[in-house]
């Protein structure tokens, strides 16, 4: 009966395996919105990592949370480092491409609770009078990552923190110009 378990186990293993195996390596996230403020200060308040505290969907996982900052204030080679619980990890975020009022890019690492290097861009497009967001992120996915991923959706997991962080974004945009 040992026996017979056994092979029922390794079957199963095996399949998920091959199934993993299957899966696409690249994935992506998006999500979008549009501001109702200037696409100059929207883009600002991106741009700029010391912002990112007050819009982001992650800040309050732990407030006990460590960060910093290095490089330049905004724009490329600014960057920011932050450690927290289980909940918040540890990584760090750099800019390292900006086309004033049209795009930012950013290396996303993040170091626990696993280790992984993703792409971010933010788009931005003015919209009459209005700013168009799109937030992306965008990855490899290693073998574990393929199979984790049969169990859990990246669209489902990031993509509801990001509606989270471009409503805060939206909210702050639209209360005010970057301070």
């Amino acid at each position: 009966m040992l026996i017979k378990i056994l092979i029922g186990l390794a079957v199963i293993l095996a399949l998920v395996a091959i199934v993993a195996a299957l899966q696409p390596a690249a994935f992506r996230v998006e999500r979008s919105t549009t501001i109702s403020a200037p696409i100059a200060s929207v883009f600002a308040r991106v741009n700029d990592l010391h912002q990112f505290k007050t819009w982001s969907p992650w800040e309050k996982l732990d407030p006990a949370m460590t960060t910093s900052f290095e490089g330049p204030p905004a724009g490329p080679g600014a960057s920011y480092t932050w450690a927290g619980n289980a909940k918040a990890g540890e990584g760090r975020m750099s800019i390292i491409t900006t086309q004033p009022n049209a795009l930012i890019q950013m290396k996303l690492e993040f170091l626990k609770p696993f280790k992984a290097t993703n792409t971010v861009e933010f788009s931005f497009k003015s919209v009459g009078d209005k700013t168009s967001v799109v937030w992306s992120m965008s990855g490899v996915n290693g073998f574990m990552f393929k199979v984790v991923g049969l169990f859990m959706n990246m669209d489902k997991m990031v993509g509801g923190d990001f509606e989270q962080g471009l409503a805060n974004l939206k909210s702050l945009s639209e209360a005010g110009a970057v301070k």
